[in-house]
């Protein structure tokens, strides 16, 4: 079931991978693939990929949704020589699309053609801004060690306007605190818990927090450990009177 808002198109893929359309047609991916969640999905229609840390780095899965002229907007710290599943290196990509590296706080802004040149983009159809995400030492999905599977500085969050609204995906992330502190309009709630991300409750806390026009839950369900309710999570965040939609049937097809 395709969600729209006020013009837009959202649909979830699975796992972390959604596909966003303005009402103009601009597209916009967040880490596409992994987990068969893009087999046979071949739209290539994406003009702005976004790719948050290591574990969400699936160069077939951006092949698969970036149209020729895409310009992909991947963390810095993605290292595919170090991660033990069979992918390209960015530099293989970035013989093929427009491939800018950004660090934790950054900001760029992204030409429609899919240039991203700071010093020439009059009107850009997008612009990105990379925010520290990660699992607190001391937060919920800390061992007892203090260690955490996603460190500050293995990978960010993005908030993206586009459209004349503002998207934010926080990646991997506990519900920072400093997220709320954030303008967005179009929140895609990480709610997997699983000792790995924000779980249902500490999102929907988060939502009432930001105050976002629409909430769209994903990354939940993919597999076991990120098994959750997303309907309880609805209700709660509509009780919370905050918007949300549901997008459940297009990420388990």
């Amino acid at each position: 079931m395709t969600v729209r808002y006020d013009g837009f198109t959202v649909d979830w893929l699975g796992y972390a991978t959604a596909r966003v359309e303005t009402p103009d047609g601009y597209v916009c991916y967040t880490d596409p693939g992994r987990y068969g969640v893009l087999d046979d999905y071949w739209a290539k229609d994406g003009d702005l990929v976004l790719v948050t840390h290591d574990h969400h780095y699936d160069s077939d899965g951006i092949r698969s949704v970036a149209d020729e002229d895409a310009t992909l907007v991947i963390y810095e710290g993605v290292d595919p020589a170090g991660i033990d599943r069979d992918v390209e290196p960015i530099a293989d990509l970035a013989a093929d699309y427009e491939v800018v590296r950004v660090e934790e706080e950054d900001e760029l802004e992204v030409a429609a053609s899919g240039a991203a040149d700071d010093a020439t983009v009059v009107d850009p159809a997008a612009t990105v801004w990379s925010v520290p995400a990660y699992n607190d030492p001391d937060g919920p999905n800390a061992n007892a060690d203090g260690t955490v599977p996603h460190p500050k500085g293995l990978g960010c969050g993005f908030l993206v306007a586009l459209g004349g609204k503002r998207l934010f995906w926080p990646g991997d992330s506990d519900a920072l605190d400093g997220f709320a502190e954030l303008d967005v309009d179009l929140f895609l709630a990480n709610i997997g818990g699983g000792g790995i991300v924000s779980d249902e409750a500490t999102a929907a806390e988060l939502a009432d927090a930001m105050r976002p026009e629409l909430v769209v839950p994903i990354h939940y369900d993919t597999f076991k450990k990120l098994e959750a309710d997303g309907e309880a999570f609805a209700a709660d965040v509509a009780a919370r009177s905050v918007a949300v939609a549901l997008d459940e049937r297009s990420a388990n097809q």
